[in-house]
C-alpha cells in the first residue's frame, strides 16, 4: 500500500513523517527529492541553467536556491516555467524510489509530499492522510517557527489549498492541535484501520 502523507505550511506534517520514520516505515520525501533531483551534473539543473542563465548557481556551481527564490516569486511565468521542468524530474525520481521499495519487499510506503492535491498526485497513492491544525494554531506556530509577521505568516498561508479542502480529499485526517501523543494515538489508529 502506498500512503500519500500531506499537509500545510506548520501543520505538523514533518512530526508525522518522524513518527511514521520511526515506526520503520520507508518515507520517501518529496522536498529531499526536489534536492536531489537539481544536484551538480543532472539533466534537471542543466535544463533550468539553459532557461534561467548561469546566474542561478553558486561560485561552486551548486543551485542557488534563494536566488532562484527571488526570480520566480514575483513572476507567475518564471514559476511555471521552473516547475515544468522540476515536476516531471521530481515525479520521475519518486516512482524510481518506489519501485526499487516495492522490488525490495516493502509492503506499506509513505510518500511524503507537501503539495500532494496542488500537483494532482493523488493517482500516485491508494491512501491519503491529511495533517490538520486550526488556522489560529497554524498561524502562531507559523509566526513562531518563522519570525513572519502575522501578515507574513498569513500571506504564506493563503498561498497554499486550504486545509478544509486537503480534508475532504483525505482518506484519513490527524488533528495536530493537541499533545505528541494525542497526533502519534491517531496515527496509530488509521494504520492499524488500513492492515485489515
Amino acid at each position: 500500500m502506498i500512503i500519500g502523507l500531506t499537509g500545510s505550511i506548520a501543520s505538523g506534517k514533518s512530526t508525522v513523517s518522524n513518527m511514521l520514520k520511526e515506526m520503520n516505515y520507508p518515507i520517501i520525501d518529496a522536498d529531499l527529492v526536489a534536492r536531489v533531483v537539481v544536484e551538480k551534473g543532472t539533466e534537471t539543473l542543466q535544463a533550468i541553467i539553459n532557461v534561467f542563465g548561469e546566474d542561478i548557481l553558486t561560485s561552486d556551481g551548486d543551485l542557488n536556491r534563494p536566488k532562484l527564490g527571488e526570480i520566480i516569486f514575483s513572476s507567475p511565468a518564471k514559476r511555471k516555467q521552473l516547475n515544468d521542468i522540476m515536476h516531471p524530474a521530481i515525479r520521475a525520481e519518486m516512482m524510481r524510489q518506489k519501485e526499487e521499495l516495492l522490488e525490495a519487499g516493502y509492503p506499506t510506503i509513505i510518500m511524503d509530499i507537501p503539495l500532494l492535491f496542488e500537483s494532482r498526485l493523488q493517482s500516485y497513492v491508494d491512501k491519503i492522510i491529511v495533517v490538520t491544525v486550526s488556522e489560529e494554531t497554524q498561524l502562531n506556530r507559523l509566526m513562531a517557527r518563522n519570525n513572519y509577521s502575522m501578515e507574513e505568516a498569513k500571506a504564506r498561508i493563503q498561498s497554499q489549498l486550504p486545509l478544509s479542502i486537503k480534508e475532504k480529499g483525505a482518506d484519513a485526517v490527524i488533528y495536530n492541535n493537541g499533545t505528541l501523543e494525542s497526533t502519534q494515538e491517531q496515527l496509530e489508529k488509521i494504520l492499524k484501520s488500513w492492515k485489515k
